[in-house]
C-alpha cells in the first residue's frame, strides 16, 4: 500500500503562487509515476500533470501549461506542484495519485493510489 498526503493548499489572490506537496509512504517511491489531478465543484476530475520515475513530465491542457511545474524528490518521497500566475478558474480540490511503473496516461483510472486532496481557492 501507498499512502499519499497532500499539503500546501489555501486561499490566494489571482496572479499569486502556491506550491503543493504530496508525501508518500508505505513503499519504495522511486519506481512510481506520480500525478496531480483537480476537481472543481460541479465539474469532472481533470488531469493536471504527471512525472515518471525517469522524470518524464506530462501536463494537462493549455490551461496549465507554462504556469504549473511538477517535480519530485525521491529521497524525500515527495512530489511537488508549483503553481504560478494562478487564476480563479484554478480553484479546485487538488489530489495527488501514484502508480507503480511508467505511464503518461492522463486518465484517473491509470493510477492506483490517491490522496485525500487539498483545497486551492483563487480569489479574483
Amino acid at each position: 500500500q501507498v499512502q499519499l498526503v497532500e499539503t500546501g493548499g489555501g486561499l490566494v489572490q489571482a496572479g499569486g503562487s502556491l506550491r503543493l506537496s504530496c508525501a508518500a509512504s508505505g513503499r519504495t517511491f522511486n519506481t512510481y509515476t506520480l500525478g496531480w489531478f483537480r476537481q472543481a465543484p460541479g465539474k469532472e476530475r481533470e488531469f493536471v500533470a504527471s512525472i515518471t520515475a525517469s522524470s518524464t513530465r506530462t501536463y494537462g491542457g493549455d490551461s496549465v501549461k507554462g504556469r504549473f511545474t511538477i517535480s519530485r524528490v525521491d529521497a524525500a518521497n515527495t512530489v511537488y506542484l508549483q503553481m504560478n500566475s494562478l487564476k480563479p478558474e484554478d480553484t479546485a480540490v487538488y489530489a495527488c495519485a501514484a502508480v507503480n511503473g511508467y505511464t503518461t496516461s492522463q486518465r484517473a483510472s491509470a493510477y492506483s493510489y490517491w490522496g485525500q486532496g487539498t483545497q486551492v481557492t483563487v480569489s479574483s
